[in-house]
Order: structure tokens, then C-alpha cells, then sequence
């Protein structure tokens, strides 16, 4: 490891090369699963996941549904591991994601929908994994070694490898186009400097992060990493959702984090950020149109599923400064290990 640096700053540094490699060295791999899944024509797309990886697939959610018309939903790994139901996936095409490949209740899963039917692809940091043995096709991240228990590289790179399979799979060649000029782009958001939000965090153990569309995944994977990383509470909520019940929690000097990508949903963002603030909440938005709300460093990426990629990585780079900003490790979290198996 370079002195001075945890694993994870380094790996959020290793982000740019490692997509790099993933869209090199995986894109044969990518564009037959894809062509496969164009060929099936699926009826519908199932994910199976769990922690950081079920929020690659509720980011692929919303980049299949968007653009393709093609609905997906989020299968429970208990379906077939703990209950032993089989599903009736015929017609179906399912995307298993784990960094391990190893997790029983994925495996399970992911062998059950195959014998249901569906055809199945495995998203792993590990080749020859139980996982990807288990799938008619296995896409290997090549997000190289990760030894910090946050996940950073692992989580883009799944979620790039999602985006470029269904870039083939709908023949889209401007995402494609999006994705290779991603590398460079995580070059500057690494460097986008989101401190500003620290000032408003002191003191506090709990805070929104706020999304809507692609960038709701993206801030669920946010509120995870700072209870990992940095033993705060936080919640994720779309910024129409956090509207209703949640809006009780907050008063003056709350703090409210607004991902905002440059899609359809910008302009809703940036009005609930601005009325959040109006309330007298700290709210932080990446948005150029927000008034009243703290106004974040963002890269645009000039496509909206690439968008909110560019926000994780800035963010990446901000929660590990952070943690060690109050005295944690954010290589070693309490009570967290790197693979966590479940049934």
C-alpha cells in the first residue's frame, strides 16, 4: 500500500484504470452476453444481489427500464436458499452481481432461476467463482484486488459492466460511446472536492441522502457507506418519498445530501433540495439549479446514465477523507469483514 494512504483511497484511486480494463479486457465477454440477451428477447429482467451489489442492480433498474421498456425486478436470494420456491422465469433473462461470487443464497438463486428457465449472467470480481459456474454467461468486473472492506472499485465496475451489457443487448451505441469516456471523467470527479459537506456533518449522527431515478441507487449506496465507513446513520429516500413521513425528522441544521444527476429528474431535485433548505435544513446538492440549497463539484458526463457513476466517485473520495476526519479506519469497520456469506 502507498504510505500514508488506506486501501480504500488507494482503490478509489485504482477507479479510472480498473474501468479501463473492465471495458478492455471484459467488452468480448459484455457484448456476447448482450447479443444472447437480445436474442432471448426477455419478457422481463430479474436481479439477485445483496449489500453494495443489490445497488448495482437497482442502478441497472432503472438503466434497463428507462431506455428499454423492458421491466426488472429485484429477486430475494431467500427465494431459493431458505424457502426453496421456484420461480417460473421462462421467457426471462436474470443478473446475478456479487463481488465474491461465492455467497450461498446467490448461488442458490441464481441456479434456481437458470432451471426455471431464464438465462442467467453472473457480474463477479472472481473468475471461476461458484457464482459464475452457476450462469450460462460470466462477466469477470477485472476490478483487480479490493482489501478494504468498502466496497469502491468492486461497486463501480459492476455497475459499468451493467450498463455496457445492455448497451449491446439494445444496440446502443451512444452509451457505449458514454462508457469510454468514463475512465477520464473519474479521473476529475476523484478530484471534485466535497468538504464543504463536512462542516455541516459535525456533530451529527444521522442525515438524508436523497435521489430519484438512476441516482436513488446511487444514494442508497451513499447512506451505506457512511454507516460503514464512518458510524453515522443515514437513510436513503427518493426526494418525492422523503416528502411524506420523513419530513417529520427534519428541523434546522439537519443535513440532506441531493444527488443529482443531469437527466429528467434534475429540475425536481434541485426544487425538494431548495425547499428542504427552506425548512432550515443543511442541504448539499450537485445541481447548478438549485437557489437556496450548498452547491457540490460535479462532472457531467454529457449522457444520464453515466451521470450519477461520476457523483459516486466524487463521494467516494469525500466519506473516506471524512472517516478519518473522526478518528476511524475506513479499511477496518466495526463488526464488518470483506465477504460476508449468507444463506
Amino acid at each position: 500500500m502507498t504510505p500514508g494512504k488506506t486501501h480504500m483511497r488507494r482503490e478509489i484511486e485504482e477507479i479510472p484504470q480498473a474501468a479501463a480494463r473492465l471495458l478492455d479486457g471484459s467488452g468480448a465477454t459484455l457484448a456476447a452476453a448482450g447479443r444472447d440477451i437480445a436474442a432471448r428477447d426477455p419478457h422481463f429482467l430479474m436481479t439477485v444481489a445483496r449489500g453494495s451489489s443489490d445497488h448495482v442492480a437497482a442502478f441497472m433498474k432503472y438503466s434497463v427500464e428507462l431506455p428499454a421498456g423492458l421491466a426488472v425486478a429485484s429477486v430475494g436470494p431467500s427465494i431459493a436458499s431458505i424457502y426453496g420456491a421456484r420461480l417460473k422465469l421462462a421467457g426471462s433473462a436474470c443478473l446475478a452481481i456479487s463481488q465474491s461470487g461465492k455467497s450461498p443464497d446467490i448461488v442458490a438463486m441464481a441456479e434456481s432461476a437458470r432451471a426455471g428457465g431464464a438465462l442467467t449472467i453472473a457480474l463477479t470480481n472472481t473468475a471461476g467463482s461458484p457464482l459464475a459456474a452457476a450462469c450460462d454467461h460470466a462477466i469477470d468486473i477485472a476490478a483487480g484486488p479490493e482489501r478494504s472492506v468498502a466496497a469502491t472499485k468492486t461497486f463501480v465496475n459492476s455497475a459499468v459492466a451493467a450498463l455496457a451489457l445492455m448497451a449491446h443487448a439494445t444496440r446502443d451505441d451512444t452509451l457505449l460511446a458514454a462508457l469510454k469516456a468514463l475512465p477520464g471523467q473519474f479521473e476529475q470527479a476523484i478530484a471534485a472536492d466535497w468538504m464543504a459537506l463536512a462542516a455541516a456533518l459535525e456533530g451529527d449522527q444521522s442525515l438524508f441522502v436523497l435521489g430519484r431515478g438512476p441516482s436513488s441507487a446511487i444514494a442508497a449506496e451513499v447512506a451505506l457507506k457512511f454507516k460503514e465507513t464512518c458510524a453515522m446513520h443515514a437513510e436513503a429516500y427518493s426526494a418525492a418519498e422523503v416528502m411524506h413521513g420523513p419530513l417529520a425528522l427534519v428541523g434546522p441544521g439537519f443535513p440532506v445530501l441531493t444527488l443529482a444527476a443531469r437527466d429528467a429528474a434534475e429540475p425536481s431535485l434541485a426544487e425538494a433540495a431548495d425547499g428542504l433548505a427552506g425548512r432550515g435544513a443543511d442541504v448539499f446538492v450537485t445541481s447548478a439549479l438549485a437557489k437556496a440549497a450548498h452547491q457540490l463539484p460535479h462532472i457531467a458526463t454529457g449522457h444520464p446514465l453515466t451521470d450519477p457513476l461520476a457523483l459516486i466517485v466524487s463521494f467516494y473520495a469525500f466519506v473516506e477523507a471524512f472517516a478519518r476526519h473522526r478518528g476511524l479506519d475506513p479499511d477496518a469497520p466495526r463488526n464488518l469483514r470483506k465477504v460476508t456469506e449468507t444463506v
